[in-house]
């Protein structure tokens, strides 16, 4: 077992990453406040790994929350069933909301424990690639808007993180490929390096290969604890884990919630990312396609939908959550490995990246 800490002053808290941690009653207990626990879980994981858990907290009264899975019901409507499970089980402030499942659990029951009688503690066990490397981590907690993804929610910290890398070996296949676009941008936006070792070891990855996932996950939370640490609140440096997600984001608004994955979207948004800062002369058309080459390499889409217009993508842009004072920012780069966060581009620029052919690209990859 590896054990990362996320240094936030009094909220710091330790991420605990191996095979087979939730069965270890040992890394749970130090972390909840009292006698009662809520596990949130969906339709999906719940069959899976929600008596595991209930076998490890057999010493505490457990609520079980089953949501429905997937990004479509990641709602207030969803969010009020957690509420429910609470209320009706009358939990009181020292209860412990435990997320078990992937991102949209973690964002969900990390936003109802800031919420619920103003504040309870959390644990977040992912169980995805996705969540285990990202949303997991840092507090980001929040449902989607209608017009905007992730647009209503709040910084909230978890006491504990607990991956248990064991649980991706049940995850589909594409899942797991949504997941490593989220481990590809570490690479780009600030460990270059990483790069090389995921162009020689993706295969491994894609084969659920136990160390080589530890080691990517552990990497990757790493880096994310330091961004973290340094910039809670994404006031700037924070800023830049967003790589592809300005324009990945409208494609998942646009697309409907779910149709994309998240990490597809992010992929195919990286890409734009790339290709944005190929034509300002910031990285190489060598660096951009390496980039690229990667993102095919762990099963990704890498062409925004075609179907989507540059008109599409700047009306979904105009409501992300980097606009300031009316001004767009994006994450771009400047080299590989190091990410900047800007809203200094000509706006030529972001409309020949809006219409660029990636489908030609790709191509050209191919040939």
């Amino acid at each position: 077992m590896q054990t990362l800490q996320v240094e936030l002053a009094e909220r710091s808290y330790p991420i605990y990453i191996g095979a087979g941690l939730l069965a270890q009653a040992g890394l749970f207990e130090p972390h909840i406040a009292g006698r009662q626990v809520a596990i949130i879980t969906n339709e999906t994981v719940a069959p899976l790994y929600l008596q595991s858990l209930l076998t490890t907290l057999a010493g505490h009264d457990v609520t079980s929350v089953i949501l429905p899975d997937g990004e479509a019901f990641k709602t207030w409507e969803t969010l009020q069933l957690i509420f429910d499970g609470l209320l009706t089980a009358r939990h009181d402030r020292r209860t412990t909301v435990i997320a078990l499942g992937g991102g949209v659990i973690g964002d969900m029951a990390g936003f109802a424990a800031a919420c619920y009688q103003r504040g309870v503690d959390f644990i977040q066990v992912p169980t995805t690639l996705l969540s285990q490397v990202d949303s997991s981590v840092g507090g980001k907690t929040g449902i989607n808007h209608p017009l905007g993804k992730n647009m209503v929610g709040a910084f909230y910290q978890p006491k504990a993180v607990i991956i248990d890398i064991s649980s991706l070996n049940t995850l589909p296949v594409r899942e797991l490929s949504a997941g490593l676009a989220e481990v590809i941008k570490y690479g780009l936006i600030c460990d270059e390096p990483f790069l090389g070792w995921l162009e020689l070891n993706m295969a491994g990855l894609r084969s659920l290969d136990q160390a080589l996932l530890a080691e990517a996950v552990a990497r990757s939370c790493a880096a994310k604890a330091y961004v973290v640490g340094q910039d809670e609140r994404e006031s700037g440096l924070r800023a830049t884990l967003n790589l592809g997600h300005t324009f990945g984001h409208a494609i998942e608004t646009h697309m409907g919630y779910g149709v994309w994955l998240h990490g597809e979207a992010v992929s195919a948004g990286t890409v734009m990312a790339l290709e944005m800062s190929c034509r300002l002369g910031w990285i190489t058309a060598a660096e951009r396609d390496r980039s690229v080459r990667l993102l095919l390499q762990a099963g990704l889409p890498v062409v925004p939908p075609e179907e989507m217009t540059p008109d599409d993508f700047l009306e979904h842009m105009a409501v992300d959550k980097k606009v300031l004072d009316g001004r767009l920012r994006l994450v771009l780069l400047k080299g590989l490995g190091a990410a900047v966060v800007t809203s200094e581009f000509p706006r030529e620029i972001l409309d020949a990246t809006l219409r660029a052919d990636y489908r030609a690209l790709v191509n050209q990859l191919s040939d």
